[in-house]
């Protein structure tokens, strides 16, 4: 039986995310610059004069030329995949063994996927890293496995839960020209400066810092190593002459080489609008200041309350935008239920609750947070006129709880695991509405 369409949103639903909104690592909520980009887009797309589908197809181009100002690269060294698991894919089918690839254990599965299922299909083997405490990568830890049969490192810019970032430039000088940097951008672009230039192949999409949302991801091919990898999924978009009598037809130069057809041009206007409003907003270095300035904040109120702090080994320059904690004595799951009946959005991954502000977050995130952790640490009972302390101990979760961890949600192939058990009035909030930074009329961007 088919779904039922559905009617105008309810007005609730068109209010922007809520104030506390700290999920940005999960769903980056639309910025107006890409909605507007977005629904642009999408009226060229319903019409069918050749004028304005040349105009659509010119928005690609524009997208490209716009990540390659952000990721100081040619325009013809970048390519709009539909997702980052998609881009990833991608070069994993691209790079042909003999070899190994090394994977950090605790990468998001999105970086883990495209490597296994290519091992021992023309693909190098795979080899798993343990990170080195809270630091998913270090030299030291890459220098201990960096034996010849080694042929690429791929690596997420930043930890998706420690919110560790990632050296890329010392990764990459260890490595040398002749192994590839593989890097997963998606939990650092737009958040925090990255040091790009260090990564031989870079892919992220844009529905998390970015604010971009779904469709369109950005996967940048360095002209050093294009030699190194073949198109494997490059399809009849990635040739030269798709119309040829004789196939395959030669490959067109640089990332469109990996191609399989054209990407999804409101997807690729949006992205490019978000990385338009990225640059013009100061770029990855004025976003990083105020988004780290935010979680540090946020991370002094959860020790006030008397949370351990994931990220507290680091370095502050090795943090990102991502900071997760736990609460000894309060379950996880009802640490991450009182936040989200406070407003506070947030991310359960097991025992810790994580982090993500962005430059939009307000002030008063920080203070719903503050209050909404103090209630829960101060939150007595009283049974027959005794007071008794929440002590419920860590990790304890009903029945309802433990069903919802398995089954998470996926915002896309690169998002991670939620636990809510159920649709919230405010879910729709997160994705459809956009916001603008800028403007002090919506605080809740």
């Amino acid at each position: 039986m088919n779904a039922p369409i559905p009617g105008p949103p309810d007005p609730a639903s068109t209010r922007g995310p809520l104030p506390g909104y700290l999920d940005h690592a999960r769903i980056g909520p639309l910025s107006r610059r890409a909605a507007t980009a977005l629904t642009a887009a999408t009226v060229l797309a319903g019409r069918a004069d050749p004028a304005d589908l040349d105009r659509l197809f010119a928005l690609g181009d524009a997208a490209r030329n716009s990540a390659a100002r952000l990721l100081d690269a040619r325009p013809h060294e970048i390519a709009l995949a539909p997702s980052t698991s998609n881009g990833l894919f991608t070069v994993a089918a691209a790079l042909h063994g003999p070899g190994t690839v090394l994977v950090p254990r605790g990468e998001f599965p999105a970086n883990l996927y495209p490597w296994l299922r290519f091992a021992g299909r023309g693909g190098p083997d795979v080899r798993l890293l343990d990170p080195d405490g809270p630091r998913h990568i270090t030299p030291d830890l890459l220098r201990r496995h960096l034996t010849p049969d080694v042929t690429a490192l791929t690596v997420s810019a930043v930890d998706s839960l420690t919110g560790h970032l990632a050296p890329l430039a010392a990764l990459k000088e260890l490595l040398g020209p002749d192994r590839l940097l593989i890097v997963d951008a998606i939990q650092g672009l737009g958040a925090v400066p990255l040091e790009a230039d260090a990564a031989d192949v870079l892919v992220s999409g844009g529905q998390k810092w970015l604010r971009a949302g779904w469709g369109a991801a950005l996967m940048l091919v360095r002209d050093r190593c294009g030699e190194r990898l073949a198109p494997g999924l490059g399809g009849w978009a990635g040739v030269t002459a798709p119309f040829a009598v004789r196939h395959p037809a030669p490959s067109l130069p640089g990332a469109a080489a990996h191609l399989a057809t054209n990407p999804d041009f409101p997807a690729a206007a949006a992205i490019g609008a978000a990385v338009d409003d990225l640059l013009d907003r100061g770029g990855p270095a004025a976003a990083g200041i105020r988004i780290r300035v935010t979680l540090a904040e946020l991370l002094d109120r959860a020790r006030q309350a008397g949370a351990e702090v994931l990220s507290d080994g680091l370095d502050p320059r090795e943090r990102a935008g991502i900071g997760s904690f736990r609460l000894p004595g309060h379950a996880p799951d009802r640490v991450h239920r009182t936040l989200e009946a406070a407003g506070v959005i947030t991310t359960r991954r097991d025992e810790w609750i994580r982090l993500s502000p962005h430059t939009s977050t307000p002030a008063a995130a920080v203070d719903l947070f503050a209050e909404a952790l103090r209630a829960l640490t101060h939150r007595t009972t009283r049974t027959h006129g005794d007071t008794r302390a929440d002590t419920t101990p860590t990790g304890t979760s009903s029945t309802t709880d433990t069903t919802s961890t398995s089954t998470s949600t996926s915002t896309s192939t690169s998002t991670e695991s939620s636990t809510h058990t159920r649709p919230h009035a405010h879910t729709s909030a997160h994705t459809s509405t956009p916001t603008d930074a800028q403007e002090p009329s919506c605080p809740t961007s």
